[in-house]
């Protein structure tokens, strides 16, 4: 790993590391100190320091389940799940790619109608096994994935086949096994109840799906292991690679840059969608954290402000000239960068330990509990309450627009309307009031695009030209995420971490709903509820947010919504 500093965050850095060598800090991590963060349940959390030599102590139990599902003819296999219990799978499967002669895996972490119906058509149900996917066995979005799938199997190939379709992972104990026991699915694996999910990548989380897709789990762990050496408790903070970029990210975030902007070569793109959730849910609350910056294009230095720093990951069997000069101007610019180079795919499980000892060093530095997500659970409350309300009425509670422009619905709380019918004064437009809610961006303030729309290529494209546009204009970091998969990621950050984010939610009415078995509830109706949940904790937290509502006509809608952006920023 090399760091480009500027010269006074250097000597602040290493300051950092050398207060973690003066006060043995490596080897307390190591012990489990939870004083080293606020003294409460940190030691609790800590089990994936020594995940890695459990998984390889049991390596061929891997290949025994990858061969299993091969033998058994299946051709696709589908990971249920959210948060922890996907991002990994997703990493893996987008790095990794199809292997011949194993399923193709597909992830699903959206509650959209739409977005299960396109999954669903690529299935064939009779040759796919689904991995169900949940640490606690409570959350939502995984218990009705499978409620739903596992109703179409078994429309397929019978009921008493149907749970030999079906593998849960899962915490000892949790509600999900007792389901996956009297579905009888084909296996249940366990997880660690001392590992929180985002820090699950190295569990049985990750490496049960990884092993079905046909990796090498025993060799992606052997690779791991060195890194898990390179930072163990024998090595001084200032050799040891997870400590030295977590004491960079945690006095950086202390110094006012407080937004990393991560870069990946293409082969590892979407890891930055794993360090997003690992970053933002450790370190996002009390008013304090770490604002992650996934997907944002490489701009030329002057878009960016004194609120950076930058993380470059590059596959070294890959090299982009294009993108190393982008990153080198940054650098000659005076923003400090960090590269780390990963030599192949099978060192992914390094990246996954090197960030996770990171993001607790950095946790510690901040001052906070690293392992706990307090403003997650209460997003989770509210959507609770809303789908509860559904189940006893039929409806969600109504609501009232703020503004209605052109087909498009403008919703916010009190306080939010008000001061922006103050600011957009007689411009009552949608243009209006978006150049209203841009103009409260400030320096050192981030913009945030939460689209609680169906995740794919097209919708992303639009997306990104709204997050550009103000990027560009405003000079601003920006954030993008698809719901309801953030609220177990950056949502955290958002509502818990320091209040700089100027929210632009976007919700829709869905053109073809789904329904969930056993429940009067439908897929469109958590969805919305999960969006409504978000939304008002965001404004119980007074943050600058504004929901705009697109109708049933998503590209339409967001086609209007893109001219109306390009004519707030004029």
């Amino acid at each position: 790993m090399i760091d480009k500093l500027p010269e006074p965050l250097a000597k602040a850095v290493k300051a950092t590391l050398e207060d973690w060598k003066a006060n043995n800090k490596v080897q307390r991590l190591w012990a489990r100190d939870a004083s080293l963060w606020t003294n409460t349940d940190e030691s609790k959390w800590l089990g994936w320091l020594g995940i890695v030599e459990e998984q390889l102590a049991k390596r061929q139990s891997f290949q025994v389940i990858a061969e299993e599902i091969r033998a058994a003819g299946f051709k696709q296999a589908v990971l249920l799940g959210m948060g922890g219990s996907s991002l990994c799978v997703e990493v893996l499967k987008l790095t990794f790619g199809r292997i011949a002669g194993y399923p193709e895996v597909l992830v699903l972490d959206s509650t959209d109608p739409a977005q299960i119906k396109a999954l669903e058509s690529k299935l064939d149900l009779a040759k796919t096994i689904f991995i169900v996917s949940s640490k606690s066995g409570s959350t939502l979005e995984p218990n009705i994935f499978k409620q739903y799938f596992f109703e179409r199997v078994r429309q397929v190939v019978s009921a008493a086949e149907a749970g030999k379709h079906f593998i849960a992972v899962t915490d000892p104990g949790s509600n999900m096994q007792k389901v996956a026991e009297a579905s009888g699915f084909r296996h249940v694996f366990f997880g660690l109840a001392s590992i929180g999910g985002r820090y699950s990548a190295l569990s049985d989380f990750g490496a049960i799906p990884g092993a079905i897709q046909g990796i090498d789990i025993g060799k992606f762990f052997d690779h791991t292991e060195k890194m898990v050496r390179a930072c163990s408790a024998s090595v001084p903070a200032d050799q040891n690679p997870g400590v030295i970029l977590g004491a960079t990210l945690g006095t950086l975030a202390r110094s006012g840059r407080d937004k990393i902007t991560i870069f990946t070569s293409p082969g590892i793109s979407d890891l930055g969608a794993w360090l997003e959730q690992l970053i933002a849910e450790s370190t996002g609350k009390e008013g304090h954290g770490i604002i992650p910056v996934d997907r944002e294009r490489i701009g030329s230095p002057e878009v960016y402000g004194n609120d950076r720093v930058f993380a470059y990951l590059r596959l070294e069997s890959e090299p982009d000239a294009t993108q190393a000069a982008a990153v080198a101007a940054l650098e000659k610019a005076g923003q400090p960068v960090v590269r780390i180079v990963v030599p192949e795919s099978y060192d992914l499980g390094q990246e996954f330990f090197r960030w996770e000892i990171a993001t607790a060093v950095a946790g510690s530095v901040i001052g906070i509990n690293t392992f706990n997500q307090p403003d997650v659970e209460a997003s989770k409350i509210e959507t609770r309450k809303l789908t509860e309300a559904y189940e006893k009425s039929g409806s969600l509670p109504a609501e009232s627009p703020v503004l209605v422009d052109g087909g498009i619905k403008l919703f916010t709380d009190e306080k939010n309307a008000a001061a922006l019918k103050q600011a957009a004064a007689s411009d009552a437009t949608l243009a209006g009031y978006l150049r209203a809610h841009l103009n409260r961006l400030r320096a050192g303030d981030y913009f945030a695009v939460l689209g609680y729309i169906q995740m794919n290529d097209a919708h992303e494209s639009q997306l990104q030209t709204i997050r550009h546009a103000v990027r560009d204009k405003r000079r601003v970091a920006t954030c993008l995420g698809f719901g309801p998969r953030f609220l177990h990621s950056t949502g955290q950050a958002y509502k818990g971490g320091p209040n700089s984010g100027v929210f632009l939610q976007i919700t829709c009415d869905d053109a073809a709903d789904l329904a969930v078995p056993g429940q009067k509830y439908t897929f469109g109706t958590v969805k919305a509820a999960q969006a409504r949940g978000d939304f008002q904790v965001l404004a119980e937290r007074r943050r600058r947010a504004l929901r705009v509502h697109l109708g049933a006509d998503v590209a339409a809608g967001l086609a209007k919504l893109q001219q109306a952006i390009q004519q707030a920023l004029s």
